[in-house]
């Protein structure tokens, strides 16, 4: 009994531990994993007309809410929540947070 309490409690405290990470992006920045801070280099990024891919892996805590996803009506102060503008290859070519 024991020893399935004590293997229960380093697994919950594993998992918790995990989501701790600091991640970074290709360039080498760190991840801020609650929105954008800094909208003069999310802009310059903007204008190199990322895929979703590429927008994903350098901003993995903002959601990209592309044409026909279902979104909530709250309103967010933080920049977690971005709606692109997209050309006809799907590159993203501008966008706002709502």
């Amino acid at each position: 009994m024991r020893i399935r309490l004590l293997a229960l409690s380093v697994l919950g405290v594993a998992v918790a531990l995990a989501g701790c990470h600091r991640g970074t992006r290709p360039d080498g920045t760190p991840v801020d994993k609650h929105g954008v801070a800094d909208l003069a280099s999310f802009q310059n990024f903007i204008n190199t007309h990322p895929t979703q891919e590429e927008f994903k892996k350098m901003y993995p805590g903002v959601q990209l809410m592309l044409p026909g996803t279902i979104s909530t009506m709250e309103i967010r102060y933080d920049n977690s929540r971005f709606f692109p503008s997209l050309d006809k290859d799907g590159h993203i070519i501008g966008g706002d947070f709502h």
